[in-house]
């Protein structure tokens, strides 16, 4: 038994625990009551809320939409609310029982049994959402959507839900099912100013909604998800491909149609009619920002926000940019095999995109004009090459220091001497022209874009932290290190031109990167702010001395000269720094110059990987990115690089420039003779042959030496 000195020190928790159990009965009474209380009021808050008039459903759901300036405030890239918002409302007889079966199998299959309010699931969305690998499920019904897009505001507190719930149920006494289907499928928005299924019909298929087949009903069905997303007119139509085979496999499950009868629906190809205008500026550009507020924000805030979004695009410089691609087009197609063209221009100081130019045309269905190739994987070829570079500055290389450009097998499993073999595992590589320039300064050997030098600093850079380097800056969609080798460097792995256009922009701003940036400002209907970005915040993600390296080098006509392109790249007075880059299939032509204020990358190809013909990116692309550049730089601040000193004196010969020092064996070697590549600073090493590329570098050199002296 406790002694009263144990009694006095009991804890805080103890005491409570003691004092309910005494006093349990009458907390019991008191929950209860308050329960009961909470309900009561519950009850009654539920009974003054009322089913508005419906037959202000049309009007008010177009008031509410959203629209998009440009960066001034000025200029209306789209509005949902204009005058070219089409909606056909056509009675539940004339939408076909496809499109219903198809829609209730994907939204809501216990739409026929359920109140207006489905908690189971409900509950099977929660866990769905909550299990890794599941599908992502709704929980709303479509008596539930109709009461949300219709009804309410697009607010998300727990009040808000309750009320829709309590709207539900009383819009399910008030109207039957079929008067509720009927009413949803003809306001549902499936996408821009597209609202209603008869409406979608007519637009995506050219027929009425009576005469929708069982995959045209799967398609629009799919769309309801995320009409943004999913649209047949964006860059997700595999996605969208995915979903619609979801639908038919629902409709099965809840025994719309048969499987054989999902199996032809699966099979069968069908083909989007051409998108309208329906004055829209920039389209590539708005489809990638309502995106972007879908993904943040949900997709009711596009049909009834009735917010202004203030975004990034500077409108004159689009215009310009799609007057450029445009009047190209056709030369590039008939001279070079190339149907299509990207572009983008940033603003490195805050990461604001000013232009995106997603193809040649959006609404060429010859080229899938309304796919945006700026958001789509792409080998970027040489321009990747900067990233191995700029690894390879900060561990200690500098641009002086010599590598051999010759004939070199980079392979350890063919032999070193076999300096001629490229069919895999054997990796020999050549540079662009065949030809081979023996000792290099890394200035000129990432300035005239030379791939065996390259391949060499990658290797000196390491693939992990140049990968690491490129993720820094921005590039969102490589890998791990072991999907990649020693290719990666010559563009061996697909990337954005956004993102390698953003990446560039660390250059230009001194190593510091800073996310894109679309939307500036949002304010909603009454003008409090939602999202604002006016103030973005980079990361310092490469040294301030590297990027000068890399600026100065990429800038120097001198270094570049041997191109021949110097004409194309160079602008007199201004402080240009420029890298192309052409993949070896000739399948992507790339050109990514900028100034400390400005960057624009653009590319050239075919979206089906079709190559081009084998001419170098300067001949491809860069006279469009000539003439654009020129046009932005007379309305950009002229600003220089600022350029570093390096004290090379305390460095190795090799890190300073000097190749022809021989060795102590008398003979001329590569790099790997005098420095260990994870420490170029250090010892030289006792053992160079411990390295497995040293005696694939050397032997070769140790050829050419004897052919050159």
């Amino acid at each position: 038994m406790r002694n009263s000195s144990e009694r006095r020190v009991q804890s805080p928790l103890g005491r409570a625990l003691r004092f309910i159990g005494r006093h349990s009965r009458v907390l019991l009474l008191w929950l209860v009551g308050l329960g009961l209380l909470g309900a009561g009021a519950l009850a009654v808050w539920a009974s003054t809320l009322n089913i508005p008039d419906l037959s202000s459903i049309e009007s008010r759901k177009v008031d509410q939409s959203l629209k998009l300036y440009d960066r001034t405030g000025t200029v209306l890239l789209y509005d949902l609310n204009n005058s070219s918002t089409r909606r056909t409302v056509v009675p539940l007889a004339q939408i076909s029982p496809n499109v219903q079966d198809a829609t209730i199998s994907i939204e809501d299959p216990n739409f026929y049994q359920h109140g207006g309010v489905d908690f189971k699931a409900i509950a099977r969305a929660i866990i769905a959402d909550l299990t890794p690998g599941g599908v992502t499920q709704g929980g709303s019904t479509i008596t539930q959507q109709v009461v949300k897009n219709v009804l309410l505001t697009s607010s998300r507190t727990i009040t808000r839900k309750i009320e829709e719930w309590v709207l539900a149920i009383k819009l399910e006494r008030v109207l039957t099912k079929n008067q509720i289907l009927e009413l949803y499928l003809n306001q549902v928005p499936y996408g821009g100013n597209i609202y209603g299924v008869e409406e979608a019909s007519e637009t995506f298929f050219g027929v009425h909604a009576a005469d929708l087949t069982v995959p045209e009903a799967a398609y629009l069905a799919a769309i309801i998800n995320a009409p943004t997303y999913y649209s047949p007119y964006g860059s997700h139509r595999a996605q969208l491909d995915v979903r619609k085979n979801i639908v038919l496999d629902k409709m099965v499950e809840h025994g719309y149609i048969t499987a054989a009868e999902r199996d032809t629906a699966k099979a069968t190809k069908i083909t989007f009619l051409t998108p309208q205008s329906n004055s829209i500026t920039a389209p590539h550009f708005v489809f990638y920002v309502e995106q972007y507020l879908e993904n943040k924000y949900g997709p009711d805030v596009l049909q009834q926000g009735g917010w202004s979004v203030t975004t990034s695009l500077d409108a004159d410089l689009q215009t310009k940019a799609e007057q450029v691609v445009q009047a190209h087009a056709a030369s590039n197609q008939s001279q070079f095999n190339a149907s299509n063209t990207g572009m983008i221009a940033l603003d490195p100081t805050n990461g604001q995109i000013l232009v995106m130019v997603g193809s040649r045309n959006y609404f060429d269905t010859t080229i899938d004009g309304n796919f945006n190739v700026t958001l789509a994987g792409r080998q970027p070829g040489s321009t990747f090459k900067p990233f191995a570079y700029a690894e390879a500055f900060e561990k200690g290389y500098t641009p002086d220091t010599v590598v051999f450009d010759v004939p070199t097998q980079f392979s350890t499993s063919c032999g070193p001497s076999d300096t001629t073999n490229d069919t895999p595992p054997c990796y020999a590589p050549v540079n662009y022209d065949g030809k081979f320039r023996g000792p290099m300064t890394l200035r000129d050997a990432i300035a005239q874009s030379i791939n065996i030098p390259a391949i060499k600093v990658l290797y000196l850079a390491g693939i992990a932290d140049t990968l690491q380097l490129a993720k820094s800056m921005g590039i969102s969609t490589l890998g791990d290190p072991s999907q990649y080798g020693l290719t990666l460097v010559l563009g061996g792995g697909e990337t954005t031109l956004l993102d390698m256009t953003s990446a560039y922009g660390a250059f230009a701003q001194n190593g510091v990167h800073m996310q894109p940036v679309s939307v500036l400002k949002i304010t909603d209907e009454n003008g409090n702010t939602i999202e604002d970005n006016t103030q973005p915040i980079g990361n310092q993600v490469l040294p301030t001395t590297v990027a000068q390296e890399i600026n100065d080098i990429l800038s120097d006509p001198v270094a570049k000269a041997p191109l021949g392109e110097n004409d194309l790249l160079t602008f007199p007075g201004r402080d240009v720094a420029v890298k192309t880059g052409t993949t070896n299939n000739y399948k992507d032509a790339w050109t990514i110059g900028y100034t400390p204020n400005l960057v624009v990358g653009i590319w050239a190809g075919n979206n089906n990987n079709t190559p081009m013909v084998k001419k170098v990116s300067g001949f491809i692309v860069g006279p469009m990115w000539h003439e654009f550049m020129a046009y932005a730089l007379a309305k950009t601040p002229n600003e220089s690089f600022t350029r570093g000193t390096i004290d090379e004196s305390a460095l190795k010969p090799v890190l300073r420039g000097v190749w022809d020092t021989p060795g102590s064996d008398g003979a001329i070697h590569d790099i790997l003779y005098w420095v260990d590549k994870n420490n170029p600073n250090g010892p030289q090493p006792t053992n160079p042959a411990s390295d497995p590329q040293y005696l694939y570098w050397d032997l070769p050199v140790g050829t050419w030496a004897k052919t050159s002296s």
